[in-house]
């Protein structure tokens, strides 16, 4: 009793979050398509519904009314789970498809019409002796929704005027609301309907704002991760399986499933073909709608509350209820799977981008304090009319299980809306920061958007936006940032892991952004910044990547680039040892390792010089030369100009063993980084300059497409050569 009495008081308050989280205007904005689904996925399974009835009519109290049956049941096969089924989209990662959208959006609708025919349901449940008492319940319950709308959402308004703005509410006034949510629960338990549903249109009526923003942060963590929970152990307290039992039930049941399932699939099915839409794309909205959650439950506890399902038939729609909601994954994952564009796109790399052409990036951002320094960054990569700039800003959200959290989906549409919660008021400061600098720079596009994943398989939504946009260049956060003595602190651990995932699995190049303020500037007009921006240039791929992109910064008027190349001294140790030539194996890898080298050399020097070509006379950029012998020496090297600068560009040195960094590895914290890019980002050095860690995409490229340096490149990774001497001097 002590259980299902808190039980009952968390599903109390959690139906008043859901309806203050709830934005009806939503329904407003919803197309035909998805009300048309939610309608018609709705008819089919409670048809179903009405057969069943009456295949277990002989086990149900007789004194229960068979039309108040039929509705409970209706209602308990044919509603959709909006917050089961937003988790599911973001496990599957189609939160932001357009099925994924229109699952969404007709689910809503589903849930809304879930809740009106509960609340009749609860009506003719209650009292089935005489029609004239329901009609009377049906009104007072009318009675009571206008009351709520007429004089408690005023009220409410009033108190939110009455405390200015930027302040807190008053103690008093959160504790006055949530009297008001047990004192709605009475008077609808009073009136004939049930206690949840004066709890939701409680919560239905609070304006969508501050206080709706306050009481889902002070309430949500309590009601959903302590008391809800009570009310799913209380449900499987109730439930007693052992009454399931003969050839008879489990038919029905096996057969009720798929009926109920075959419903909503067909339901939708007529609506794919009645839009134009692919017949696998509206079986897998059909699965979609089955999905099972809270409400499914509310209705089964209230039926069995208000007498009107047994003990057997209760147990047989849990049941029911589970199965349907755990086959929809497994389903989804066989008939559906959303089609990649495998088509091959060349400028995976700021290298082999033209400077003529335009240039897409994808910024991703944990919090707004990233926001400032992206912006600067933005504007440093010299938006210009011959190469302007897309940026697709990519706003990375945790799944937390939360409903709230999947309506960023809906509002994002809406940015004139209030935020529900402190996740969109985040991606809503991100947004406008975003649109305000494009707004006020030129030749530059910047799209947002939000990605919703748990951080595990966060970076795969990264990976497949990069390859869906064609980008050239990924930048995500150091998952440390700068405290006010200089240090440097983790803020969340999982940023690392997304980092090196991102790295591993990127169809493009990759930078990683160590964020120490950028000069701390804000300034959003082009002619405003000012930066000195440093390249270390060691040799290989991502440091030719890394020049690359300090190249694109030159021709900004606000730019000075500075490239520090650093050359081994005559004393520095060779970075391959010789092999035994002896050795039947040796001659071969010492061919491969050396002829690597020499083409990357030879690589470096065409860039250095056609860099110096172009560049090299403008009073914006200085080219420097150091010799050193050492890590030792090229960290004094490095020291002796982190004052002068604003942004470091390295590269990341992946597979590079160079004497120039010999040693700094050893004592690496963040490997991921590379030896140069680890030793800038470490808490005691270069406390002021922001560092950028760039590795380039060395992946699969297709026949028929160039390397940097003009030649045809053809994949000899599978095949084998032979050992002897000819065969390769030949080759």
């Amino acid at each position: 009793m002590v259980i299902e009495t808190m039980a009952n008081i968390g599903l109390l308050y959690f139906l008043f979050l859901v309806g203050v989280e709830m934005d009806i205007t939503v329904m407003r904005s919803v197309g035909r398509k998805a009300v048309a689904s939610a309608m018609v996925g709705m008819i089919l399974p409670f048809l179903v519904g009405v057969a069943f009835s009456y295949l277990l009519a002989k086990k149900t109290d007789t004194h229960i009314n068979q039309g108040t049956y039929i509705l409970f049941l209706g209602v308990a096969l044919s509603v959709t789970a909006f917050p089961v089924l937003a988790r599911i989209l973001a496990e599957l990662k189609l939160v932001n498809t357009e099925l994924g959208k229109l699952a969404l959006s007709a689910a809503l609708i589903n849930d809304v019409c879930a809740w009106i025919l509960l609340a009749l349901a609860i009506a003719l449940a209650e009292n089935n002796a005489t029609s004239l008492a329901s009609l009377w319940v049906l009104l007072s319950g009318a009675a009571f929704v206008a009351v709520c709308v007429f004089a408690v959402r005023p009220a409410v308004e009033w108190l939110i005027r009455k405390t200015p703005e930027g302040e807190t509410f008053s103690e008093f006034y959160i504790s006055l609301i949530l009297a008001g949510v047990m004192v709605s629960g009475f008077i609808t338990d009073a009136i004939g309907t049930h206690s949840v549903f004066g709890a939701f249109v409680f919560g239905l009526v609070i304006p969508n704002g501050p206080l709706s923003f306050t009481l889902v942060e002070k309430l949500e963590d309590f009601v959903s991760g302590l008391l809800l929970p009570l009310f799913f152990a209380i449900s499987g307290l109730k439930t007693n399986l052992g009454l399931i039992n003969g050839s008879y039930t489990w038919a029905i049941l096996l057969l009720v499933i798929f009926l109920a399932c075959i419903g909503k699939i067909l339901g939708t099915l007529l609506i794919a073909l009645l839009y134009q839409m692919p017949i696998r794309e509206g079986a897998a909205l059909g699965l979609l709608m089955n999905t099972k959650g809270l409400v499914e439950m509310v209705v089964l506890n209230v039926g069995k509350d208000q007498k009107v399902f047994d003990e057997e038939s209760f147990a047989v729609m849990v049941v029911i209820t589970v199965i349907m909601t755990a086959i929809v994954v497994p389903a989804i994952s066989v008939i559906y799977r959303p089609s990649r564009s495998s088509i091959y796109y060349k400028r995976r790399t700021v290298e082999i981008s033209k400077l003529d052409t335009e240039f897409r990036l994808l910024v991703c951002v944990h919090t707004p304090r990233n926001v400032p320094t992206m912006i600067n960054l933005l504007e440093a990569s010299n938006p210009s009319k011959n190469s302007p700039i897309c940026a697709y800003v990519l706003h990375l959200v945790e799944l937390s299980g939360r409903t709230s959290a999947m309506l960023i989906v809906h509002n994002t549409a809406k940015p004139d809306l209030p935020a529900l919660n402190r996740t969109e008021a985040q991606s809503d400061h991100i947004i406008k920061a975003f649109e305000n600098y494009e707004q006020h720079a030129s030749f530059i596009a910047v799209q947002p958007l939000t990605a919703i994943s748990p951080y595990s398989t966060m970076h795969e939504d990264i990976c497949n936006l990069a390859a869906d946009k064609r980008v050239s260049l990924i930048i995500v956060p150091f998952h440390k940032q700068q405290t006010v003595d200089g240090g440097m602190e983790a803020t969340n651990m999982a940023y690392r892991a997304i980092n090196q995932n991102v790295l591993a699995n990127a169809p493009c190049s990759v930078g990683i952004l160590v964020d120490r303020g950028l000069s701390g500037s804000n300034r959003l007009a082009g002619n405003q910044v000012s930066h000195n921006v440093a390249v270390l240039f060691f040799g290989g791929p991502d440091d030719r990547e890394a020049l690359c992109y300090g190249w694109r910064m030159v021709e900004h008027p606000g730019i000075s680039l500075t490239i520090m190349r650093f050359i081994p001294g005559e004393q520095a140790e060779p970075s391959c040892p010789q092999q035994d030539s002896k050795n039947m194996d040796g001659p071969r890898v010492l061919l491969t390792v050396q002829t690597d080298r020499d083409i990357q050399k030879q690589l470096d020097e065409k860039l250095i010089q056609e860099f110096r070509m172009r560049c090299g006379s403008g009073d914006s950029v200085d080219y420097v030369e150091k010799v050193v012998k050492n890590g030792e020496d090229t960290v004094a090297a490095i020291r002796s100009m982190d004052d002068a600068h604003d942004l470091f560009v390295v590269g990341r040195g992946q597979g590079m063993i160079s004497p120039l960094t010999a040693g700094l590895t050893d004592w690496s914290e963040c490997p991921e980084m590379g030896a140069i890019g680890d030793l800038l980002a470490s808490s005691d050095f270069a406390a002021t300059a922001s560092v950028l860690v760039v590795q380039q995409y060395i992946g699969q490229v297709y026949p028929g497409t160039e390397t940097p340096n003009g030649d045809d490149y053809i994949d000899f990774s599978h095949c084998s050569i032979s050992p002897a001497p000819n065969t390769i001097r030949a080759f």
